[in-house]
């Protein structure tokens, strides 16, 4: 198959789990600290009877109470697959043609949740047990969003609109084929860098110690971006003029390139984005549409991780192109469903 690639495990000595158990959740303390000196601040100056005050917290608390619990379901799942199911399950189900094994491996994503954190070191396992790159690709970009947790979420954040699940379901899974299919076409060895890390149990190590790292780990990481995507969201609604609002919402190109460049910025967490995409309440819906399928599949925090497991050179073109797809599907099939 032409543009398949066949990378060669690495023997690379797992970092100690006492070691990743000490890594501090800067997101989250970062967010905390801003939090607790903004309130200081305006309780001293006592600006928190101020109507905008008011609406800026009750945005941001809303949005942060509301996407919480999905968060802390889809953080524990993730790191109970991670601790008990061993990578080379993926590999024995999959199909041995590539082709056929990119929706296969797609598909997986709606069975088997997992955050846009874990998808990449997930998908560099897989790699390096042999699963074809193309299929672990299109695993990396559907699992953190189509799975079960994802989908009740956008369900719940859109009570009155039960197609945007639909929509977000399709377009997702269309991009994921459509980026698998393309690393098999156009995908060079040259791009990636293969550096295997460890996912899974350890042995000699307790599976409920390392599930508790995991989650642990996963849940003050994610829930860190999802206060600071709270906070954004909410100064956004009480801080942007409506002429600008308008000025984007005006024009449906302009508003899918807003929220797609704001949900590239925002990092926010899959489990919650539908939270903080129903918020934004003056872009239309297929604009919104297109900032729940782009923030799962590309922000800086994925950039980071991806550079860092793939190499620059893989992690630079392989995001510009599932933006580009990504925006694309959720114009087509938003603009049937929706």
């Amino acid at each position: 198959m032409a543009g398949a690639v066949a990378v060669t495990p690495a023997t690379v000595s797992p970092p100690p789990a006492s070691l990743r158990a000490r890594s501090l959740p800067w997101p989250l303390l970062s967010a905390c600290a801003l939090a607790l000196l903004a309130m200081a601040f305006l309780a001293g100056s006592g600006w928190l009877d101020d109507p905008v005050v008011q609406t800026w917290r009750t945005v941001c608390l809303a949005v942060t109470v509301q996407a919480l619990p999905f968060l802390l379901l889809g953080t524990a799942l993730s790191g109970a697959i991670n601790a008990f199911v061993p990578a080379r399950v993926f590999s024995r189900v999959l199909p041995r043609r590539p082709a056929v094994a990119v929706p296969v491996a797609g598909l997986a994503g709606v069975v088997l949740p997992g955050c846009e954190c874990a998808s990449v070191p997930v998908a560099n396992s897989l790699i390096g047990r042999g699963v074809n790159p193309a299929a672990a690709f299109a695993f990396l970009l559907s699992a953190p969003a189509i799975n079960p947790v994802v989908l009740t979420a956008t369900a719940i954040a859109f009570p009155n609109s039960p197609v945007m699940v639909l929509a977000r379901l399709l377009a997702s899974l269309a991009t994921a084929a459509l980026m698998g299919w393309l690393w098999l076409w156009r995908g060079r060895e040259e791009w990636l860098r293969p550096a295997v890390r460890h996912t899974g149990h350890e042995h000699g190590h307790s599976r409920w110690r390392e599930f508790r790292t995991g989650f642990q780990h996963d849940f003050l990481h994610a829930g860190g971006f999802l206060v600071l995507g709270a906070m954004a969201a909410a100064t956004f609604n009480v801080a942007v003029p409506r002429r600008v609002i308008d000025a984007f919402s005006g024009s449906l190109l302009l508003s899918v390139f807003f929220l797609t460049a704001l949900a590239v910025l925002l990092s926010i967490c899959s489990e919650a984005d539908a939270f903080v995409a129903a918020s934004l309440t003056g872009f239309p819906p297929l604009a919104q549409l297109a900032f729940m399928v782009v923030g799962p599949m590309v922000d800086v925090k994925l950039i980071a991780l991806q550079t860092g497991t793939f190499g620059p050179a893989f992690a630079i073109r392989f995001s510009a192109a599932t933006t580009v797809v990504a925006v694309l599907c959720s114009l087509l099939i938003g603009g049937v469903l929706l």
